[in-house]
């Protein structure tokens, strides 16, 4: 399982990349493992406002369909229209193909709550 050290994750399976002023966010190897083949992606319009801890969309595997939480609060900004047409790119390449959003954070203090590489690890162990 993949988990690159330049990240931070949420406890929600989520990963975030800073890129200047804006973040880059889509769901971990972990998780796209854990739910299977990935047939279908929704996500938020541009200019839509996402909350921490909030669901923005969702992701449905032949198995189930699960909620994409927010990690952290923003605008978005860009959102990745390949995965309308390629879910599949969620579990080919779930750090490069598959981001999702691209966000403006609105609240700095909230990446204090995110997790290193090494402190997911710790929270997928338990799971």
């Amino acid at each position: 399982m993949s988990l690159p050290k330049d990240l931070l994750y949420s406890e929600e399976h989520e990963w975030v990349k800073k890129e200047g002023d804006k973040v880059r966010i889509g769901i971990t190897d972990f998780a796209q493992s854990e739910l299977g083949d990935i047939v279908f992606v929704e996500l938020p319009e541009v200019g839509d406002e996402i909350e921490s801890d909030e669901p923005f969309g969702s992701v449905e595997s032949v198995k189930t369909v699960s909620e994409l939480y927010a990690p952290i609060s923003g605008k978005v900004v860009e959102v990745n229209e390949e995965l309308e047409d390629s879910p599949e790119f969620v579990n080919e390449s779930p750090y490069e193909n598959a981001w999702m959003i691209v966000v403006e954070p609105s609240n700095e203090s909230e990446f204090d709550e995110l997790l290193s590489a090494e402190k997911y690890e710790e929270v997928i162990k338990e799971d």
